[in-house]
């Protein structure tokens, strides 16, 4: 009995270390050493390595990288663009007029004008000046003053002796004071026709001089302008007859 178990046990050894050394296969595969082996390919250009160019092998060889240090590594830094490249994009177009100006205007077309310009979206490049101005409603035929009451007297009795007797001495606190009106009228024609018949006269120190009260007036000047946006402005200006000029 004791035999029996004796040979029993050494079988099983036998059997296990068998196993282990994989003579009887794996579990997975059934394959016995052998038979692997026969499978190998290329099995005569295996070369075999010392232990110090396996370990130069293994410096030699990149490290791997871990999942999270992916996300770490800082970015390429992106490439310098060709000078190609950055010329591509189209250039803003140069400014032709430094500065014009548009004017006067009176206070109701200032306004309208002022709306017209609102559309071009100039910005700080727009500004807008008032000045003292006259809204002429009338032209006077005058003689100026002529240093005084005695000087006014002599220039009248001139004109008489001319043939000239419709007209009289300026009074009152003003610089026409003891000027000689010849003729006021509405418009500018008719003070040139007064002036015209008064030379033939022989009056030749007679002179036109726009009246109406002393307003202000109003002068757009804009900055830095295209052609194209100059030609708007321009054609905006004409609704008003006002000129249009470069200024400084």
């Amino acid at each position: 009995m004791l035999r029996l178990a004796f040979w029993s046990l050494l079988a099983l050894n036998l059997i296990l270390f068998a196993y282990a050394q994989g003579v009887l296969g794996t579990a997975r595969t059934l394959d016995h050493e052998p038979a692997r082996l026969k499978r190998q390919f290329n099995t005569a250009k295996l070369t075999l390595l010392t232990r110090e160019q396996a370990e130069a092998a293994a410096s030699a060889a990149p490290a791997p990288t871990a999942p999270g240090d992916a996300a770490d590594a800082p970015a390429p830094a992106p490439a310098a663009p060709s000078p190609a490249a950055a010329a591509t994009p189209a250039e803003a177009p140069q400014a032709a007029f430094a500065c014009t100006e548009i004017g006067p205007f009176d206070e109701a077309d200032a306004r309208r004008f002022e709306t017209r310009l609102a559309a071009l979206d100039l910005g700080e490049r727009q500004s807008r000046q008032g000045v003292q101005a006259q809204d002429v409603n009338s032209w006077l035929v005058n003689i100026p003053p002529q240093g005084g009451k005695e000087g006014a007297e002599r220039k009248s009795a001139e004109l008489r002796e001319l043939g000239v007797t419709n007209f009289y001495v300026l009074q009152g606190d003003s610089p026409m004071k003891y000027a000689i009106s010849l003729g006021v009228f509405k418009t500018e024609k008719g003070a040139q026709a007064l002036l015209a018949q008064l030379n033939k006269q022989g009056v030749h120190s007679a002179r036109i001089t726009p009246r109406g009260p002393q307003t202000t007036h109003y002068v757009y000047r804009v900055r830095a302008l295209d052609a194209a946006t100059r030609k708007r402005i321009e054609g905006y200006a004409q609704r008003y007859d006002v000129p249009v000029k470069s200024c400084a």
